[in-house]
């Protein structure tokens, strides 16, 4: 269903049960999936493709051109929105900047208003930016991550599944998997996401071995180097292993644990 107000290009691409709203724009090779909505004022620019049941509120812009001031406005490139995502008023999401190239959102992502999702990121199944979370270009975020409101994350970084970044947070360096940026401040852990690895379905014992992991490498004084070593040896497979090996293939450092605070 369209609204008569709406815009839609002939070449774009509509699913079946798909809901338009008043003053939304669908552009040339838009793909919009089965049973999606665009809200009112909504813009799904050329070569973005959203999932099935998908829902983009009011004002939210899908597609845009990155920020970047060496991108070339002829060239193509592309947006992927996963299945059963909410894109919240005002968000932002913005096409890879070299051609070819993808910003992709896995399912069931949920962005809430005002978010932004720079050029060549890539998010996993799950994750959710609350109001004003900023990502740059090329960030990656593992599944069930959540970043908090106001919170920001610099290009290139990664943030790893189940990671926490609490309000008003900053990373210009990687968030390991199961931690928690502290709030208000930049590249410092408070500690681990214990709730979140309950819910995810973490048993007693993966959760004690992740802990047991995020002792040596960030609370016994040791250097990374050595830190790996020692835990190589005992966490082999599972969550823990997931921990040590994502800190290992670190390129731009991991953040550091703020000492005065228990894990």
């Amino acid at each position: 269903m369209k609204h008569e107000c709406a815009v839609v290009d002939p070449a774009a691409e509509l699913g079946d049960n798909v809901e338009i709203g008043p003053f939304a724009v669908i552009e040339a090779h838009a793909v919009v999936g089965d049973g999606c909505r665009i809200g009112p004022g909504a813009v799904v620019h050329s070569h973005a493709r959203l999932g099935p049941r998908t829902h983009l509120h009011a004002g939210a812009i899908v597609g845009g051109a990155p920020q970047d001031l060496a991108f070339d406005l002829d060239a193509v490139s592309y947006v992927e929105v996963g299945a059963d995502c909410h894109i919240r008023e005002g968000v932002t999401i913005h096409r890879g900047t070299k051609p070819e190239t993808v910003t992709r959102l896995g399912d069931r992502c949920f962005l809430m208003a005002n978010s932004h999702v720079a050029h060549n990121c890539q998010l996993g199944n799950d994750v959710i930016m609350a109001n004003n979370a900023l990502l740059g270009g090329y960030v990656e975020v593992a599944d069930g991550a959540f970043i908090s409101g106001n919170a920001v994350v610099h290009q290139f970084c990664r943030i790893g599944r189940l990671a926490m970044l609490s309000g008003l947070s900053g990373a210009s360096k990687d968030v390991p998997p199961f931690c928690i940026l502290l709030n208000m401040e930049s590249n410092l852990l408070a500690g681990l996401n214990v709730v979140g690895m309950r819910r995810a379905g973490l048993g007693a014992e993966e959760r004690k071995a992740v802990k047991k992991v995020y002792q040596i490498l960030f609370r016994q004084n040791l250097n990374i180097k050595q830190a790996l070593e020692q835990v190589r040896e005992e966490f082999s497979e599972g969550p823990a292993a997931e921990l040590w090996k994502f800190v290992e293939a670190s390129k731009r450092g991991v953040c550091a644990a703020r000492q005065d605070l228990s894990s």
